[in-house]
């Protein structure tokens, strides 16, 4: 991703109008008036050929005779227009532009498409960041710009808004209004034709002025960079989502039941999860998730302590609760006693709290303080129902002063219903800093957030690697699908199915293969007990659909009989199906077992992901399934196992003790390996896993290859590269060199505190005395694909070095950086980490490596010129650029 001259875009100094018109009611003019009446401090330049002032502001002919270059421009002219404004533009010194014209999409036939492209080529020489095409604009109330068309100006703030769509972002303005939420920035990307959701998210990720950011998704083209750059916002503040397209138009029908229920909303709620990204369903939400994330809560669980003067609210509350996958905090004899001894008689004793109708403001004080001191609570919902005979104003006041006497970091959130006779005591709940609702389910779902931000955040610094579990034989299912391709065929047969994936691990059923009935009825001799006969065709993949599967059949005679019989079934079903025999297993009797489904399936944006559910024949029916972004490790499994139905069931009930769960996770881990090393599998159905105490056994399973005309899907999300992973000895001290972690970010900020202030200016140009929270962790989070860093690290755990590059977006070329703690120099640490960062650009394809160093770093330029770098000038005067030709 790359964030250059997006300084032009959110700071520019000067800012031209392209198209700016005075007739009333056009773009042009409301682009006009709300660039020129917004406060903006710089020069705002109108360009009209026809027209000598816009708005009293002089205009000018074209780009050329701009008195300034703009860092910035603003285009409403049409399409044809874009391409040479662009390349002048661009020759004048514009370094960003927002193009506000339609006529670049589909809808525009190939002339929209070839306009796109003569567009984004009339930009590259000059570096120039384009906005849109087709969008409403961009709005800094901060730094009074307002380059839209929108309806107002809204008022500065600190949330971000980043929207795929003209009209929703107008909508949300017009929201938060009424409501007086402010923006640091409103950025509306249209077709995203360059800048998109990555580039902005990797520049608000750092933005001091942005607390939270808001994304409306419609799309997202690449999920690589998406992914990483969400990643890395995320880790600093809040991201809260909305997409549309929850519909399950994507799940079309498919070759197996992986890929029927892989819909593409699925699969966007798995990267958004994996992101660490809060995915709200509507505007409000919206607004309510940022509100209640920006507020500094967190919660630790999801146990919710429930406080109440109204028996009805607080069973709403609690539906609300359950429905939404929380629980009920038990109370602890200690605080039931606290209670007693302030409550009434006839209170509830239990969790919710109820206090009753007439509980004076006092008694919600005293109340909130016992709960404050629940170990098993994880936050507190405190309601308040107005009632004729108590102060709903001071009951607020109450509740306000007790949670801020406790000092406690639990959440606490409040629920004033009503409206005129509550909103005093909301004023002041708002005021102490607790977040205030409506409604018991608004209340709920506010501290749902919290939970489920959480668990986002716990899961953001998985980075597997593939290196566990290691496949016992993953040369042969390669040999099966290399087989498969050469005979120009996409489905595997059944017994292939299995054998790749006995090849990576995943315990399969036995099965014999017989060419007649007459050795299906051998070979069923020679299982013995009951068996399963089917029937084998590379064109046949739902067996049993066609009359090609048949169960608990004894001996010899009856499966050469049965074998005969169905022959003429599927025959007769399939005219045109070529027969290759016949599959026989033993049946497997597991009674306790459950039944399973785990697959690969493959996602347009995505790449492959992983399913996991229920299984069985009513899968499509029961739909409890989840799906996951591999690479996987066994606390991501466990996750996804956690969020189905068939979760509880597997925990045991009754007569059935609890799964073998470690089996179930090792299942999906290994299918994840297999998704990103075998990216030709298209779909792999298991379907049943059967799961009991006993461990896993796969009693079917079908693979379908991709298509060989269409290159395959890389995976979202790059997996940890620990190949990249050596042992160093300098000077009789032993380091190991290995690729960061997001673990690594407090790290980062130790070795920089145990360098000299030299050391850490030559590496960052500033003289910055401890490395930011938000640097770290961008520093700490790459995706491994565009950037790497390597550490080095003692065997104390501490980071004594860190080289990187990043690459730029084209895969041509990267940026180097390297630093080693001031008490590691002279050691040959610094040689060794940019050697090893040489070597991987060049395994990687890229044709030029550079770095600019600081001119006084001689040190530095030396290393560098004895690894093959050459001088090269620089465009600053204190820097000079090394190159090295790859």
């Amino acid at each position: 991703m790359t964030t250059r001259n997006l300084d032009a875009l959110f700071e520019p100094r000067a800012i031209a109008l392209i198209g700016a018109s005075n007739r009333e009611g056009s773009v042009g003019q409301v682009l006009a008036r709300n660039l020129l009446e917004s406060g903006f401090a710089g020069p705002v330049l109108p360009v009209n050929p026809h027209a000598g002032a816009i708005r009293s502001a002089m205009a000018y002919p074209n780009a050329a005779a701009l008195p300034v270059a703009p860092d910035l421009a603003v285009i409403a002219t049409p399409a044809p227009t874009i391409p040479g404004l662009i390349a002048e533009l661009g020759a004048r010194g514009c370094r960003a532009a927002v193009v506000i014209s339609t006529g670049f999409g589909a809808d525009a036939g190939p002339q929209g498409a070839q306009l796109k492209a003569d567009m984004l080529n009339a930009a590259k020489p000059h570096l120039l960041r384009i906005v849109g095409p087709n969008c409403l604009g961009f709005i800094s109330p901060g730094r009074g710009i307002n380059a839209s068309f929108a309806h107002l100006t809204p008022q500065a703030g600190r949330i971000a808004l980043v929207a795929q769509s003209g009209a929703v972002a107008a909508a949300a303005l017009d929201w938060a209004h009424a409501r007086q939420i402010g923006f640091s920035h409103v950025v509306t990307i249209g077709e995203a034709a360059d800048v998109d959701f990555g580039d902005l998210l990797d520049y608000l990720a750092l933005d001091p002025a942005t607390h939270a950011i808001l994304l409306y998704v419609e799309s997202i083209r690449n999920a690589r960079k998406f992914m990483t750059a969400a990643r890395i916002a995320s880790r600093n503040k809040p991201v809260v989502v909305v997409k549309s397209g929850r519909s399950a138009a994507g799940a079309r029908a498919a070759f197996s039941h992986t890929g029927a229920l892989a819909g593409s909303d699925a699969v966007y709620d798995a990267a958004f999860r994996r992101a660490g990204l809060l995915r709200v369903g509507e505007l409000r939400e919206l607004f309510e998730a940022v509100q209640t994330l920006g507020a500094g809560l967190t919660a630790r669980g999801d146990r919710l302590a429930i406080l109440t003067n109204g028996g009805g609210a607080g069973v709403m509350a609690v539906d609300a609760l359950e429905a939404r996958g929380g629980r009920l905090a038990g109370l602890s004899e200690a605080t039931l006693a606290a209670i007693n001894a302030v409550a009434p008689a006839n209170w509830s004793h239990g969790n919710p709290v109820d206090i009753l109708g007439d509980a004076k403001p006092p008694l919600f004080g005293k109340a909130i303080e016992a709960l404050l001191s629940e170990p098993e609570a994880d936050a507190i919902l405190v309601m308040n129902c107005p009632t004729a005979v108590a102060s709903s104003t001071e009951a607020a006041q109450a509740v306000a002063d007790a949670v801020t006497k406790a000092r406690s970091i639990r959440p606490v959130l409040t629920a004033w219903l009503g409206e005129t006779a509550v909103a005093p005591g909301r004023a002041i709940l708002a005021k102490a800093g607790m977040p205030v609702h409506e409604t018991p389910d608004e209340a709920v779902r506010a501290f749902m957030h919290l939970v489920e931000h959480r668990r986002g955040q716990e899961l953001l610094v998985r980075v597997p690697a593939l290196g566990v579990l290691e496949p016992p034989a993953p040369e042969a299912a390669r040999l099966i699908i290399a087989r498969a391709r050469e005979e120009g065929r996409r489905d595997l047969t059944d017994p292939e199915a299995r054998e790749v994936l006995a090849a990576y691990g995943v315990p399969v059923v036995e099965s014999r293969i017989a060419a007649t009935p007459l050795e299906a009825g051998q070979a069923a001799d020679a299982l013995g007990g009951p068996v399963a006969l089917k029937i084998l065709s590379r064109d046949i993949s739902h067996k049993s659909d066609s009359g090609g599967v048949m169960l608990n059949l004894q001996g010899g005679p009856a499966v050469e009989l049965a074998a005969g019989q169905m022959l003429e079934r599927v025959r007769a079903a399939v005219p045109n199906a070529r027969i290759d025999g016949f599959v026989l297993q033993p049946m497997i009797r597991r009674p306790k077992a459950q039944e399973l489904l785990a697959g690969i399936a493959q996602d347009p944006t995505f790449g492959p992901v992983i399913l996991f559910g229920q299984g069985g024949v009513g899968v499509e029916i029961v739909a409890d399934r989840t799906v996951g972004l591999p690479p996987l490790d066994d606390v991501l499994a466990r996750d996804m196992i956690a969020r189905t139905r068939i979760a509880k069931l597997l925990a045991g009930y009754r007569d059935r003790p609890p799964a073998d769960l470690d089996a179930v996770v090792e299942v999906l881990v290994r299918l994840a390996r297999l998704a990103v090393e075998a990216p030709e599998i298209a779909e792999l159905d298991i379907n049943p896993l059967l799961a009991d105490d006993a461990g896993v056994i796969a009693l079917d399973a079908r693979i379908r290859l991709t298509d060989p005309a269409k290159p395959s899907a890389r995976t979202a999300i790059v997996p940890y590269p620990r190949g990249l992973t050596h042992a160093l000895e300098l000077e009789g001290e032993a380091l190991r060199v290995r690729p960061i972690r997001p673990q690594d970010a407090p790290k980062l900020i130790d070795m920089i505190d145990r360098s000299s202030a030299e050391d850490v200016r030559l590496r960052f140009r500033t003289g910055v005395k401890r490395l930011p929270d938000s640097w770290a962790a961008r520093l700490s989070q790459i995706d491994y694909d565009r950037e790497m860093a390597l550490v080095a690290e003692t065997a104390q755990g501490e980071v004594v070095g860190v080289g990187r590059i990043a690459g730029d977006p084209e895969g041509e070329t990267a940026e180097f950086a390297l630093m080693v703690r001031s008490d590691h120099h002279h050691r040959g640490l610094g040689r060794d980490l940019l050697g090893a960062l040489v070597d991987h650009a060049r395994q990687r394809g890229l044709k030029r490596l550079w770095g600019d160093v600081a001119r006084d770093n001689t040190k530095m330029v030396q290393l560098a010129q004895s690894l093959g770098f050459v001088l090269k000038g620089a465009e600053e005067a204190d820097r000079v650029r090394v190159e090295l030709t790859l």
